[in-house]
């Protein structure tokens, strides 16, 4: 069963909709040039309401490791998401801060991404076409992958379906492809999931 994150949620009714919803994880966006950033403080506020069953994922972009460390520890976030340039040293540094789960992002473009991608120490890698632009990657790079992956990147409630048909993702991961003019929009957020669950 393909799981389910729903990343970029920044208001108390994107919560609500997601403890309807049930996905396996949300994103709190933690990246300072992100229109999707939350404050510590108002992360702390929707995680208090998230459904416990919930995993509510910090998202970080070459962010600073002891702020990083700080969040996890705090349980403001269940596990870290690593999406700028980190590398094997920093996410060895950052597990003797945590031991909470670290998902590392990369940007696929090629066969050596993937390659890449698949070598990495983390715990779990994500697979996206951009820095949370929201455009798809040429799938047919996954064709050969062995290890387990977070798909991301141009998925919206329209493909989510055939992607989890044809590549079973380890989990698909949206954030612009729930929304509307920049906000989410709970009716995409259903249809997402519904999509993925229906094929899953």
């Amino acid at each position: 069963m393909t799981k389910i994150k729903l990343c970029g949620l920044s208001r108390m009714q994107d919560i609500e909709t997601a403890n309807q919803l049930k996905p396996d994880f949300i994103g709190f966006v933690f990246a300072q040039k992100s229109k999707r950033r939350v404050s510590h403080l108002k992360a702390t506020e929707l995680k208090g309401k998230l459904d416990p069953a919930v995993k509510a994922v910090g998202v970080f972009l070459d962010d600073d490791l002891d702020m990083v460390g700080a969040l996890m520890n705090l349980g403001i976030v269940d596990m870290v998401q690593l999406h700028g340039s980190e590398d094997e040293e920093y996410i060895s540094k950052l597990r003797t801060i945590t031991d909470k789960p670290i998902i590392k992002a990369f940007i696929i473009n090629s066969a050596e991404d993937v390659k890449r991608a698949e070598s990495s120490t983390a715990d779990y890698i994500l697979l996206d076409g951009g820095k949370g632009s929201g455009k798809a990657f040429d799938w047919t790079l996954l064709k050969d992958i062995k290890r387990p992956y977070f798909l991301a990147g141009g998925l919206n409630p329209n493909n989510a379906a055939d992607a989890v048909a044809s590549l079973k993702p380890y989990a698909v991961d949206v954030s612009t492809g729930i929304e509307t003019d920049g906000i989410k929009d709970a009716e995409k957020m259903t249809a997402f999931v519904s999509a993925v669950r229906k094929e899953a």
